[in-house]
């Protein structure tokens, strides 16, 4: 029996975290998924979204993950994202002005590669600021 549950959130530059946790909630590409101690092994892909968990002494944390992959075992949670960042780390104005480049990319109907990469890009920075703006 798991005596505790570790997160692990780790991107190609930086592990981002690496703590117990009471609880993790992610944005799975299936739909979003909550993992406790003792959870059944899976391993599932990432949508870009909001990962929340609860660390050991139950404080809710929250974190922008941009895809990627999670592996969960009964006694730890493993997130590999492309870029991840604790929501304390989103810089608001950045955020902001990546959401209008990309509007104004999406308003211009540039070649359909841009168009991909504008809404992904739009998407993202959505994310961002909502979850810099919650509280």
């Amino acid at each position: 029996m798991a005596e505790k549950l570790v997160l692990e959130v780790v991107t190609p530059q930086k592990a981002i975290v690496s703590e117990e946790a009471q609880m993790v909630v992610a944005p799975g590409s299936e739909g979003e998924f909550g993992v406790l101690k003792e959870h059944t092994t899976f391993l599932t892909s990432l949508k870009v979204g909001t990962l929340r968990y609860k660390d050991k002494s139950g404080q809710e944390r929250y974190l922008f993950v941009n895809g990627g992959f999670a592996e969960v075992l009964p006694d730890k949670v493993t997130i590999l994202a492309e870029s991840a960042e604790r929501r304390k780390d989103i810089d608001l104005e950045r955020a902001e002005q990546a959401k209008a480049r990309a509007e104004k990319r999406l308003a211009d109907k540039a070649s359909e590669v841009d168009m991909v990469r504008a809404e992904a890009a739009l998407k993202r920075a959505i994310h961002r600021i909502s979850l810099k703006r919650t509280t």
